[in-house]
């Protein structure tokens, strides 16, 4: 498998530093509101990274934090009344939430940086001790002009590095770009007693010592959205390998941006949308197609129109399901060589995932497949083959994240409906008819008439 790595600007053969074992870190949400449409495309790319490499027959250890205090919790906190640790907790629970509806399974471990602050001042006391950090009345800076590879991941040129809206600005910094390690207490603020004083960790210093704690020196693959490039990445990657003196991760890889209407999404804007607000509207699995359904690394454009046409597209490939799942509860005597079909499936599907992670290129072998299967059963089959088409469906659906939930068995009160129905049928009694059907459809089901019996789906 080849990925574009971020670090080195090309594609590159992904080898783990432990064989058969790939360690993976993704930046997680500041817990402060729900979840929106943004931060759900790393949680998508990065979940399906984890799946397809387990998939291929890898362990993957997977940690993906909670930061669980940072001035915006603080002031959210302070607005509502509530403890920061309180605030935290309910949007934690808010994401799983989330999460579970987008079919984003949890991470291997969840580290919140609050749980984790003897960790964070063991880091920031090393990096003061290898002339890489320094106090100033309570805060704890990091000294960029001390790491000569600071701007590597980036591309930034130091010199030529303008103050941006995440970047401390204090006059008294040997540098205008030192970024904080730690911040001195401010009236009110939560805080953490530490060598200088009370106070808190800064941002960057939190991913470094959390997943160095859990993965190593060294990471196979950290992961995030296209924003924390910089600074956070490259803060990431000055303070680590200036601690350890080794490289901190092996390969990095960052999604694109959300565009929503063709638009950069702000609250400013008037198109900010929670991924809570979306599932109102939508099914997570739909929403999950499509965000693969472009390149990770692309910006996507993201629109109401475009995530219903990602709805049709998704019931075609659970049309198909259920179309095999008839054949196997009606078989007939037919044999359907699927064998030839299945095979091009993998292997277009293969050949895309290992092509840096290119879910558009799978998704189209998923649907080149569904119309050839559609075809192939189009006059029934045995159920052998039926199943065997469907489980080779399955299994690179599991990997997108988007196999549907098995449904629960048809309930006798709908069963017997059905059969009230076909029967005012044959007494051509259609009026009925019709409201059997429209009985049947209120209480979630529907009624497909095919030549080969009467087809129950729920709705």
């Amino acid at each position: 498998m080849k990925i574009f790595n971020s670090m080195t600007g090309k594609k590159e053969e992904l080898n783990p530093l432990t064989p058969g074992q790939f360690n993976i870190y993704a930046c997680g949400p500041t817990v402060y509101n729900y979840v929106h449409i943004g931060n759900a495309r790393p949680l998508i790319v990065f979940d399906t990274l984890r799946r397809y490499l387990e998939y291929r027959g890898y362990k993957v250890n997977f940690v993906q934090n909670f930061t669980d205090v940072d001035d915006k919790m603080i002031r959210v906190a302070a607005e509502e009344g509530i403890t920061v640790k309180e605030l935290g907790d309910r949007f934690i629970d808010e994401y799983f939430k989330d999460a579970q509806a987008l079919n984003v399974r949890p991470a291997t471990i969840h580290p919140k940086a609050t749980e984790h602050i003897g960790e964070i001042i063991a880091l920031v006391q090393k990096l003061i001790d290898k002339g890489h950090a320094y106090e100033l009345n309570g805060d704890v800076y990091f000294d960029t002009q001390s790491f000569p590879g600071y701007g590597k991941l980036s591309g930034q040129d130091l010199s030529e590095l303008e103050l941006g809206a995440r970047i401390d600005i204090n006059e008294s910094k040997k540098n205008p770009m030192d970024f904080a390690l730690w911040k001195a207490q401010k009236d009110g603020e939560i805080a953490w007693d530490s060598p200088w004083g009370k106070g808190r960790p800064g941002w960057h210093i939190e991913c470094s010592a959390m997943s160095m704690k859990y993965l190593g020196d060294t990471l196979d693959i950290h992961g995030g959205g296209q924003d924390l490039k910089f600074p956070h990445h490259e803060n990431e990657v000055a303070q680590s390998e200036a601690a350890t003196g080794k490289p901190f991760a092996n390969y990095w890889m960052h999604n694109g941006y959300i565009n929503i209407d063709n638009k950069k999404m702000s609250k400013s804007a008037g198109n900010f949308f929670t991924v809570r607000d979306i599932l109102k509207e939508f099914r997570g699995n739909a929403v999950r197609l499509f965000m693969l359904s472009a390149h990770y690394a692309n910006p996507i454009n993201f629109s109401r129109e475009l995530l219903q046409q990602s709805e049709t597209a998704y019931d075609r490939i659970l049309n198909c399901r259920e179309n095999l799942k008839f054949v196997m509860a009606n078989p007939k005597d037919n044999a359907v060589q699927v064998a030839p079909a299945i095979a091009a499936l993998n292997e277009k599907f293969n050949a895309a995932m290992d092509d840096d992670l290119n879910t558009a290129d799978a998704i189209g072998g998923i649907f080149e497949y569904v119309k050839e299967i559609n075809t192939l059963f189009s006059d029934g089959g045995r159920a052998q083959d039926a199943k065997a088409a469907k489980d080779a469906m399955d299994a690179l659906l599991d990997v997108l994240g988007i196999l549907p939930a098995e449904e629960s068995e048809i309930p006798n009160e709908v069963m017997e409906l059905a059969e009230k129905r076909q029967a005012a049928r044959a007494e051509k009694n259609w009026a009925e008819a019709d409201r059997l059907r429209d009985e049947i459809n209120s209480l979630g089901y529907e009624l497909k008439d095919t030549p080969d019996g009467v087809k129950i789906n729920q709705i």
